[in-house]
């Protein structure tokens, strides 16, 4: 007779891995156990004759949900077990695994609430098994019920019934630590903004016609608040922007279902897997021209984020809707992070939204959506966060001790790291705000308790500013721990390396906005070649003075100022229009040119410059606003035959068309040739260092048209161009280059 011991490392705890291990030892007929372990792996043994036959299935047979990558089987001394049983959880751990992310609502589960019993049709918390909240949800490993939310929750006869009866509880109930019904489960109620409850038969119902009626409302959902809205209202949409003071930043749409999705946006099977995926992100589509969403959900802007439901609730509200669809964006005020709690909604959304459909399902990690786009036909991330975070990255080298990342400062995630594994935070937002600082600290120290890590190093951005750099430094104090600073863009390039599996001398092109360089400039347009621990400046875009130095990146209207002094030595009068001080700024920014402080090769504030020169856009509401338009304006465009060597000679080329070609010719030519000027000079100095690999990173290369032209010239002399997968080439990402910089490290 065999017995072994197995540790089974992956995303196996939240996603009924213990019931399936119980009901597949049934069926093959060993002996044993199986218990989650408090690294988030879990622990089995196992004996019989079968047990070959059990290490086998378990090998090649489970639910999608359940993720394993690692298998350690050890053989053991058989114990005389008379059954296979599930026990009990233990703190201690052996083999760190992954924490379940939220996932959203099985087919099966929906099923229930549309068709299923008095228990579960119409009841807004329905999840099994295979689906539902998890990271959002836990306070603590190892995932049992008592370390959840849902610990305040008694389950009911029939709930228990299931939870402790395999053949009544089948796979999906049997064990569920989230298991709920109507009678047992978080329960639903509408409010007034000024927290009084409105009594009626149907909370739900009665939210989606208050919807519809033009009214905003507030909906708690996994991980935070959304603010509901209808889409396809002018007035609504307008009301909405005024309150929330969002100009012209896009919000997102979620469809009930791929059939209404298709209504508003183009999906290819590609879209559509991503839409219906587990995951559920918003996803950035091309707009259709009959699309019934209003124009103000994303103006100037080609692509709709759109996204299904991932709870009944939402699916349950939107059906009730005149539409089936709506906006559905972060319940949050300017510059703050999403609300999680009701005190914050009433406090802080007072003046946004008019009601709120609540429940008392406590969120214990606040999780917004996570954003994709296309780039070069692949799936990109803009945002990781629910449904992927915080599963954990491999990287292709081992750490030599574990590491805290503390990313950048916008739009940014943090993240630890041990053995081969990157663990990023979900997305915690711009650092500007106190209330995000302190979750990047929380996160932080969560993740540091939940994966015990002792003994770690510190990386954080050159930048001295960053609020980041400043937490990592408080860090230090506080526990004598070592520090390091890894300049910005060699940190996307890292990024972009770790993310494609890349151990070797590459070359990194890094498209981006802002990062602080190794010269006090401020970089964004820059091939580096990139040997482990070390890297080095080849080539950059020109130096083009930044007036105002922040304040350039606030204002586009001074980069094009500056475009326009080195390109043309002439600023145009009418760029006072361009400007939110007129006539009295512009004559301040041409003072500033004659004796210029800081100096930008920023690829980003090109792309600022761009826009405003062809009227495409003057000012900057949201991170990479004038980009995104620019990119958007050059749909349908054609290829200019230019000859720019750099991109300050584009400018004065581009410039030099206006009003004799169409602007979105203009546009479409600026960026490509911006990605080749970037791409022949990667190819340069692969061909100079001997190395057939280039990376692309940066907020910018998400850019389809740039990484488009840029892989057209690299893989034209016959090199290799990878594109960040698994983590956003954008400040997203730069906890992920930190840790790599780590793992490089003498």
């Amino acid at each position: 007779m065999k017995a072994y011991r197995i540790y089974v490392v992956g995303i196996v705890q939240g996603v009924g891995f213990r019931p399936f291990v119980k009901m597949l030892a049934d069926r093959v007929g060993v002996r044993g156990y199986v218990k989650n372990l408090g690294g988030g792996e879990v622990e089995i043994f196992v004996e019989g004759e079968g047990a070959d036959a059990f290490v086998e299935a378990l090998r090649r047979e489970r639910p999608r949900a359940i993720v394993i990558e690692e298998l350690l089987v050890e053989e053991a001394q058989p114990r005389g077990y008379k059954t296979f049983e599930i026990l009990k959880s233990e703190e201690r751990s052996s083999a760190p695994s992954n924490i379940p992310p939220d996932l959203a609502i099985c087919d099966d589960c929906l099923a229930e609430v549309l068709h299923g019993d008095e228990r579960r049709r119409l009841y807004p918390f329905n999840s099994c098994s295979f689906c539902g909240p998890r990271f959002a949800v836990l306070r603590k490993l190892p995932y049992d019920r008592g370390n959840t939310s849902w610990s305040k929750y008694p389950m009911c006869d029939k709930c228990r019934e299931e939870y402790s009866n395999p053949h009544i509880g089948g796979i999906r109930r049997f064990f569920y630590q989230g298991i709920s019904c109507r009678h047992d489960g978080p329960k639903i109620r509408l409010l007034s903004i000024d927290g009084k409850e409105i009594v009626v038969k149907d909370p739900i119902a009665e939210a989606a016609r208050l919807i519809d009626m033009g009214h905003i409302v507030a909906v708690k959902g996994v991980g935070g608040y959304h603010i509901f809205a209808d889409a396809q209202r002018d007035d609504v949409v307008a009301e909405l922007r005024r309150r929330k003071k969002r100009p012209s930043q896009p919000f997102a749409v979620m469809a009930l279902d791929l059939d209404v999705a298709k209504a508003l946006v183009e999906v290819d099977e590609k879209a559509a897997e991503l839409l219906t995926s587990p995951q559920r992100p918003i996803v950035l589509l091309p707009k259709r021209e009959d699309s019934p969403v209003s124009p103000l959900v994303s103006p100037g802007l080609d692509k709709e984020g759109v996204f299904l439901p991932y709870t009944a609730l939402q699916y349950l509200l939107l059906s009730h809707t005149r539409g089936k669809f709506a906006i559905a964006t972060s319940g949050n005020v300017h510059g703050e992070p999403m609300c999680t709690e009701l005190s914050c909604v009433l406090s802080k959304l007072g003046k946004v939204v008019d009601y709120v459909l609540d429940h008392d399902l406590e969120i214990a990690h606040r999780v917004d959506d996570s954003v994709v786009r296309f780039t070069r036909g692949a799936p990109v991330f803009l945002r990781r966060s629910r449904g992927y975070a915080p599963a954990w990255i491999r990287i292709p080298k081992r750490l030599r001790k574990p590491v805290v990342a503390f990313g950048a400062d916008l739009q940014t995630a943090g993240g630890v790291a041990f053995e081969d594994k990157a663990v990023l935070t979900q997305y915690i937002g711009d650092l500007d705000s106190f209330d995000a600082l302190q979750d990047l600290d929380r996160e932080l120290r969560w993740f540091i308790e939940a994966y015990k890590l002792k003994d770690f190093v510190l990386i954080c951005d050159l930048n001295p500013a960053y609020n980041s750099t400043k937490l990592c430094r408080s860090w230090k104090e506080e526990l004598g721990a070592e520090i390091y600073t890894v300049q910005h863009h060699y940190a996307h390039a890292l990024s972009a390396a770790a993310d494609a599996g890349i151990n070797e001398p590459f070359v990194a092109i890094a498209i981006d906005g802002v990062g602080y360089g190794t010269d006090g400039m401020v970089w964004g347009g820059e091939v580096l070649f990139v040997e482990g621990a070390r890297f080095v400046r080849e080539r950059h875009l020109t130096y083009v003075p930044m007036p105002g130095g922040d304040l350039a990146t606030l204002r586009p209207g001074r980069m094009a100022a500056a475009y326009f002094h080195v390109a043309l030595g002439k600023i145009p009068d009418s760029l006072a229009e361009k400007l939110p001080g007129g006539v009295a700024e512009l004559a301040i920014v041409e003072r500033e040119l004659k004796n210029p402080k800081i100096y930008t090769s920023s690829a980003g504030r090109f792309l600022d410059a761009m826009a405003v020169a062809l009227g495409i856009a003057q000012e900057r509401t949201y991170e990479g606003e004038p980009a995104i338009k620019l990119e958007a304006a050059a749909r349908g465009g054609r290829l200019l035959p230019l000859e720019a060597e750099d991109q300050v000679e584009l400018f004065a080329e581009i410039v030099e068309r206006i009003g004799s070609v169409p602007v979105r010719d203009l546009a479409y030519t600026a960026q490509y040739k911006l990605g080749s000027i970037l791409g022949r000079w990667a190819c340069e100095v692969a061909e100079k260092r001997g190395t057939k690999v280039v990376a692309v990173s940066g907020g910018a290369a998400v850019n389809d048209i740039i990484v488009s032209a840029a892989a057209e010239e690299v893989e034209g002399c016959g090199l290799v161009l990878k594109q960040q997968r698994r983590a956003p080439p954008g400040d997203g990402g730069i906890a992920l280059g930190q840790i790599y910089y780590a793992a490089w490290m003498e």
